[in-house]
């Protein structure tokens, strides 16, 4: 089922504003508290959205749902049909136009490239596919494209044509699909450490050792470890891409979709464990280390260390991936859509590094003979 927000007032489409958080008309400017939707993949038929309006705003808003949301066709026939695989490529419609919008089967959200609607496909957004959370976009598109032409400027051995940013192909607000971990670390480690101690008596220079056995138990707990479940994600980009704030996580609700592309997971919870305890296991072991302090040498005779999983919830975390277009080639880039951080590789110039490293080397060798010189020393040549 194909889901597009229409404006109560004018009929026009409807997008998830990221300066206000709010579902904003392109047209008449209305303004609509997402939280105060429904915004569920299935609304019943006494309650389409739950706006708080008056009568006459849902009245204009059942003509647009009844209009824009459900399927006029055959009720026995699908309100979609797969072309070439099934499992490779879905057709749905554009409400608004028409245009046919042909999508893989993990997308969940897309803009029809006709007339630029924000398209939700509900029916993948339902049962186990349903997400339990979600952080909206704080950065708009426009916010974006001026902090990734800011960043680009800050690069020391970019090329000067580079940092200029004019090369901006595309620019995509894109809800990737995360597992958050609530995990259960327990550790213990034995050691043998030492405490040195040199002294001096009479002529003679000792040198004493004491010997510790040390044992540590820890019982720690970790919150909403994030892991990307989406294949198309590089996943050491993903990682770079964190730290997200929880405290704009948000339940759920389609209408933060509306104008942006969405993805459903690749890999359920239980396939993406063992990544995520490998990554705790390494914060419980880097703790339990730091527990050990004050000795001349530790030695690790015994750690242990047992990950559990307490809970995982299926959330959606906002993502900008920039695409830039420089010497005829595609340079990609994120940008968390919560704080702005961008992560990627840009290009180096080769002049740039060639001048640093002559830079810091003549810089050393003038050094060098000023201390030489001061020190009353010859200097070879």
């Amino acid at each position: 089922m194909v889901t597009q927000y229409k404006c109560p007032n004018c009929g026009a489409d409807t997008a998830y504003d990221a300066g206000s958080g709010m579902l904003k008309c392109g047209s008449c400017g209305r303004m609509d508290n997402i939280e105060r939707m429904g915004g569920g993949p299935e609304p019943s038929d006494n309650e389409q959205i739950s706006y708080e309006m008056d009568e006459d705003d849902k009245r204009a808003m059942e003509n647009a749902y009844d209009h824009d949301y459900e399927d006029s066709s055959n009720e026995d026939e699908p309100s979609y049909h797969a072309v070439l695989n099934e499992n490779e490529v879905s057709e749905y419609h554009c409400r608004n136009c028409g245009a046919v919008l042909l999508t893989d089967t993990h997308t969940t959200a897309i803009k029809c490239s006709f007339c630029g609607a924000g398209v939700v496909i509900s029916d993948r957004l339902t049962g186990n596919l349903a997400p339990d959370c979600i952080i909206p976009f704080f950065i708009s598109k426009e916010q974006a494209q001026e902090a990734f032409k800011k960043w680009c400027r800050k690069g020391l051995l970019t090329p000067s044509d580079f940092k200029v940013a004019d090369r901006i192909k595309d620019i995509t607000g894109l809800y990737v699909p995360f597992w958050l971990y609530d995990l259960n670390g327990k550790g213990e480690v034995e050691a043998t450490c030492t405490r040195v101690r040199t002294y001096t008596m009479g002529e003679w220079v000792y040198k004493e050792t004491k010997y510790y056995h040390v044992y540590r138990k820890v019982d720690l707990n970790y919150l909403k470890v994030p892991c990307d479940a989406s294949k198309k994600m590089d996943d050491i980009l993903m990682d770079k891409l964190e730290p997200y704030s929880y405290r704009d996580l948000k339940e759920f609700k389609m209408p933060y979709l509306a104008g942006y592309i969405a993805e459903k997971y690749d890999y359920n919870d239980e396939d993406l464990l063992p990544r995520v305890k490998n990554r705790v296991q390494s914060y419980v072991e880097s703790y339990l280390r730091s527990t050990i302090s004050g000795y001349s040498s530790v030695h690790i005779n015994r750690m242990d260390i047992n990950i559990k999983k307490k809970r995982s919830d299926y959330s959606l975390l906002p993502v900008w991936m920039v695409c830039y277009d420089y010497k005829k080639a595609e340079h990609i880039f994120a940008m968390n859509g919560q704080t702005g951080k961008i992560v990627g590789r840009p290009p180096i110039s080769a002049g740039k590094v060639a001048a640093w490293f002559f830079g810091i080397s003549g810089g050393c060798f003038l050094l060098l003979r000023i201390i030489t010189a001061a020190l009353g020393g010859g200097f070879l040549w």
